[in-house]
């Protein structure tokens, strides 16, 4: 169902009057935000993280789907955060269609490095990477 879809149940309302036949029931339905999920029509959406070193090297991720079950995406070496992967046909089925859950990959940067991780990190540091901004 969908946020603001009514749902109409045929003589299930109020009773006539002057002993007329019963109303129909219109329900409006309100629709929760999931804690894992979003959804963009029968698309649903879902962001992960991923490491940097996935990120950099490509890896298979395991993400889970709305039914409970897990589906795994192949992340690309050189796949940049914000990168969407699509699903097909595990978002919202309807009469008309099923949706794709589309998988967006954050990548998750380290804070609380120590003094050899930061030292490995730095050794991937690229100075030139921003040159094209200024040219």
């Amino acid at each position: 169902v969908k946020n603001g879809q009514k749902i109409r149940l045929a003589g299930k309302g109020s009773p006539g009057v002057n002993g007329g036949p019963k109303g129909d029931l219109v329900v409006e339905l309100q629709v929760g935000k999931h804690d894992v999920f979003g959804r963009r029509g029968n698309d649903l959406t879902i962001s992960v993280p991923i490491t940097v070193f996935e990120a950099s090297e490509g890896a298979d991720i395991k993400v889970p789907t709305l039914d409970g079950s897990a589906k795994t995406v192949r992340i690309p070496p050189g796949t940049p955060s914000g990168r969407t992967f699509r699903i097909k046909g595990a978002g919202v089925v309807t009469k008309k269609a099923t949706g794709n859950l589309l998988v967006t990959v954050e990548v998750a940067v380290p804070t609380d490095l120590t003094a050899k991780q930061a030292e490995a990190l730095a050794g991937l540091s690229d100075p030139t990477l921003r040159d094209h901004l200024f040219k």
